[in-house]
């Protein structure tokens, strides 16, 4: 069954589509694939420049450009192939490594591939990439359209600043007020509603099996975890 408006479980697939579509880049599944892989290939980078883990080669420009590339590069076609990679494995992260391992053999970083994902489980990819996902997704979507929305309002609040309208009290007339004034307290409300939402921390973490760091004390024994 194709999606249109009618058959999408959710109005933000169906009526709101076309509005929300920015969002996908970010907040779809194919976009939490790609963040999973990000997060998986940062770390990978992370242990090759800073540990001494003995097998893991250190890093050359050359190798550092081909894993950016990865994410650079990463498309629609690549998650499809996540997709069909967790159709064997039944677990969504384990399939990412997989994927990332095959793509190394075809990049020649053989030597690599067995430390994709060392000393991690799953829920450390998980509790980083989706963090990283809604900071992104607010930071380069949802906060610069708020911002836009506000400034109308400020024009409309100056427009409209003189117009004349009843005012409630309980659910019942009551004196008048002015169209620009009362726009002019819904800035002030939702400057405050998003004063806090920037205040909200994109906390994450990294703590291996069981929250131990198991793997990270024999990668890292010098550092205090």
């Amino acid at each position: 069954m194709n999606l249109s408006n009618l058959t999408a479980l959710s109005p933000l697939d169906g009526r709101y589509g076309s509005k929300a579509e920015p969002l996908r880049d970010y907040l779809s599944e194919s976009a939490l694939i790609r963040y999973r892989t990000l997060v998986e290939i940062r770390w990978l980078k992370h242990l090759a420049e800073e540990s001494t883990i003995k097998g893991l080669p250190k890093l050359d420009t050359d190798v550092n450009t081909q894993l950016d590339s990865i994410i650079k590069n990463f498309s629609l076609k690549d998650a499809e192939k996540v997709k069909e990679l967790e159709s064997h494995t039944n677990h969504d992260v384990k399939a990412i490594e997989y994927f990332l391992k095959e793509h190394f053999d075809s990049l020649n970083l053989m030597s690599y591939k067995e430390f994709i994902h060392f000393g991690l489980t799953s829920q450390d990819i998980n509790n980083t990439s989706i963090p990283l996902s809604i900071k992104e997704a607010l930071s380069e979507i949802i906060f610069p359209l708020l911002d836009e929305f506000m400034t109308l309002l400020k024009q409309s609040a100056e427009v409209w600043k003189e117009i004349p309208l009843l005012a409630k009290t309980h659910g019942q007339p009551a004196s008048p007020t002015k169209l620009g004034k009362e726009i002019k307290v819904y800035i002030i409300r939702l400057n405050e509603q998003i004063k806090l939402l920037k205040k909200v921390p994109n906390a994450a973490k990294f703590g291996g099996a069981n929250g131990n760091f198991n793997a990270h004390y024999v990668a890292y024994p010098k550092v205090d975890w």
